[in-house]
C-alpha cells in the first residue's frame, strides 16, 4: 500500500486529493495546524466511509517548523509528499507579506530540505509534488501562458510561489530529486472559501436570492482568470508523480471568462440581475494588479493524458447548487428564530 503526505489537507485542493489518493488505495496522512477550534469539516466525511476512515492520518505540524517535518517523514515515509499548504490568499499577502512568504517560499524549502536529508540518512525516495501558481505569471508577456513563459509575479503569495518553484527545480537537478511543479490556474469547487472571488459570488447570490443578504461587495470585475474544477486538477498531480520522469506542468482549461462574466452566469442562473445588487469597494483592490491569466495545458494533456472534464458553465451549476442548499439551511433556521 502506498503512503502519501499531504501538507494543507484540510484545504480545498487537500481534501479532493486526499478523496482521489483513497480511491486509489493509498494510505494517507495530512499536516493540520493545531488550533482552538476543529477546521476539518472538508475531510469528515472521509471519516464515515468505511472503506477509507481507518487509511486516513491527521498530525499536527506547520510548515515554519523544519524540525516537525523532518519528524514526520520519519515516522511515516511517504512515497509522495503533496505540499499544497499555503496562506494561499493573494489580497492577504499584501496584508501579511512576510508570514506568506515564511510558510509558501521558505516552507517549500524546509520540505525539500527535510526530503534530501530523509533520503541522504534512511534511503528513503520520496516524490515531491510542489503546488505552483499561474499568479506567478503575473503582468504577462504572452497569451496563452505555458512552461516557458517566463515569471513577472505581482503579488507577496506570487512572489513566494516563484521562489518555491525554482528552489524545487533546483533540488531536482542538484540533488536528483523526483520532484515536480504544478503551475495550476484557478481552480474552484463548492469547497472553495468563502473569501475567494468565485466562492463569494455564489455565496451570496444564492442568499441574495433567499433574502437573506442585500449586497454583494467586490474589487475589480474586469480581471480576467482560466478557471476550473478543483476536483479535475487533483487528478493532474497525482498524474505528475506517477510519470516516469519528473518534470513541470501548467494545468489549465484553456479559456478565460472576467469575474463579470462569472457574475452574470450565477446571478443569471438564479434569474438575477446582478447589476442591481453588486457595489465596487476599493478595499478590494490589490495594490498591483493582474489583468488577464489564460493558461496552454498541451504539455500535460500530451505528456501525462490530463485534460479537463468539467467545463466553466457545469463548474458554475456545480457551485451554485451546493451553496443554495446552504442558504436554504440558513434560511429554514432564521425563520425557526423567527
Amino acid at each position: 500500500m502506498k503512503k502519501a503526505l499531504i501538507t494543507g489537507i484540510t484545504g480545498q485542493d487537500g481534501s479532493y486529493l486526499a478523496e482521489l489518493l483513497l480511491s486509489l488505495g493509498y494510505e494517507v496522512h495530512g499536516v493540520i495546524r493545531r488550533a482552538s477550534s476543529f477546521n476539518t469539516g472538508r475531510i469528515d466525511h472521509i471519516y464515515q466511509d468505511p472503506h477509507s476512515a481507518d487509511r486516513l492520518f491527521l498530525h499536527y505540524g506547520d510548515l515554519n517548523d523544519a524540525g516537525n517535518i523532518r519528524k514526520v517523514l520519519e515516522s511515516i515515509r511517504p512515497d509522495e509528499f503533496y505540499n499544497l499548504g499555503a496562506q494561499s490568499h493573494v489580497r492577504v499577502s499584501f496584508d501579511q507579506p512576510e508570514y506568506t512568504v515564511d510558510v509558501v517560499g521558505l516552507g517549500t524549502l524546509r520540505v525539500l530540505e527535510a526530503i534530501r536529508d530523509y533520503r541522504e540518512h534512511a534511503g528513503g525516495e520520496i516524490r515531491f509534488y510542489q503546488a505552483g501558481s499561474s499568479e506567478m505569471f503575473g503582468e504577462v508577456p504572452e497569451v496563452p501562458q505555458r512552461e516557458t513563459t517566463p515569471f513577472h509575479p505581482r503579488s507577496p503569495y506570487a512572489c513566494a510561489k516563484v521562489f518555491a518553484h525554482h528552489q524545487t527545480v533546483n533540488y531536482r537537478e542538484a540533488y536528483g530529486l523526483f520532484a515536480v511543479n504544478g503551475i495550476l490556474f484557478n481552480h474552484e469547487s463548492p469547497r472553495r472559501g468563502e473569501t475567494f472571488v468565485t466562492r463569494k459570488i455564489t455565496r451570496a447570490a444564492t442568499r441574495i436570492k433567499l433574502g437573506l443578504q442585500d449586497k454583494l461587495f467586490l474589487g475589480n470585475l474586469d480581471a480576467k482568470r482560466d478557471w476550473g474544477f478543483a476536483g479535475d486538477y487533483v487528478k493532474a498531480m497525482w498524474m505528475m508523480l506517477q510519470a516516469d520522469e519528473p518534470d513541470d506542468y501548467v494545468v489549465a482549461t484553456g479559456k478565460s471568462y472576467s469575474v463579470k462574466d462569472f457574475l452574470e452566469k450565477v446571478f443569471g442562473s438564479l434569474d438575477l440581475d446582478w447589476n442591481k445588487f453588486v457595489e465596487i469597494d476599493a478595499r478590494y483592490f490589490r495594490p498591483s494588479e493582474v489583468e488577464l491569466l489564460q493558461g496552454d495545458a498541451s504539455k500535460v494533456r500530451d505528456k501525462l493524458g490530463w485534460s479537463p472534464e468539467t467545463s466553466f458553465e457545469g463548474l458554475v451549476e456545480m457551485m451554485v447548487e451546493s451553496d443554495m442548499e446552504l442558504a436554504r439551511d440558513e434560511k429554514v433556521l432564521a425563520d425557526s428564530r423567527k
